[in-house]
């Protein structure tokens, strides 16, 4: 699906961040290796590449949750770097720009250009979601975004954010549209009654 093929009559886009405007997995990637490279500085083992590569494996397999806990029971580290590990989830300094979706870039660029607006609206820890947009290769198109943190509001699924971005912006449901990628965005969408769209629609396989 392109832009030209999205309702005319849309005002504005709502877009998550994590797996709608670019991959969730780069950012994490990046902080395990941030966080090897810290441990094997402090106590000369695991080597970095080797704790980098087995987060990695069960990263992929079994996904983000309890992968510090994981690590430790291989590799026997003290539990004080917990601390560490979920500091640098919000702070950490990447080595590497995320990059933003291909065909979400065309998109992005194709609705400023018609000059509609673009909502950020992300669910999660709020200073953890910046860190990510900042770290972003935005291509210019930064200051056309406005961001709104769902968790400092009401968590997701619940409507309070839209209700406010709604007011604040002076929209209404049928103005806009949601690109979102999980069952959490599209109930997220229907609580209010605003049209949603899987991001899969516009990212070519």
């Amino acid at each position: 699906m392109t832009y030209a093929e999205l309702p005319a009559e849309k005002k504005a886009f709502i877009f998550e961040l994590d797996d709608v405007l670019y991959p969730k997995k780069d950012y994490d990637l990046q902080v395990y290796y941030l966080f090897a490279t810290f441990l094997e500085y402090q106590e000369a083992f695991p080597p970095a590449n080797d704790l980098v590569a087995f987060m990695k494996k069960v990263y992929e397999n079994h996904g983000p949750d309890r992968i510090f806990d994981k690590a430790r029971e291989v590799y026997a580290f003290d539990e004080k770097y917990r601390e560490n590990f979920q500091r640098l989830h919000s702070e950490a300094k990447l080595p590497l720009k995320l990059l933003l979706y291909k065909d979400v870039l065309s998109l992005l660029q194709d609705i400023v250009v018609d000059r509609k607006q673009i909502f950020i609206v992300t669910g999660g820890n709020p200073l953890q979601q910046l860190n990510k947009i900042k770290h972003t290769e935005w291509h210019g198109l930064e200051q056309f975004l406005k961001v709104y943190f769902a968790d400092e509001i009401g968590p997701k699924p619940n409507p309070e954010v839209l209700q406010h971005l709604m007011q604040e912006n002076d929209l209404q449901p049928h103005d806009l549209l949601i690109v979102g990628s999980s069952s959490t965005d599209e109930i997220f969408a229907s609580t209010v009654g605003i049209d949603y769209l899987a991001v899969a629609e516009f990212i070519q396989q």
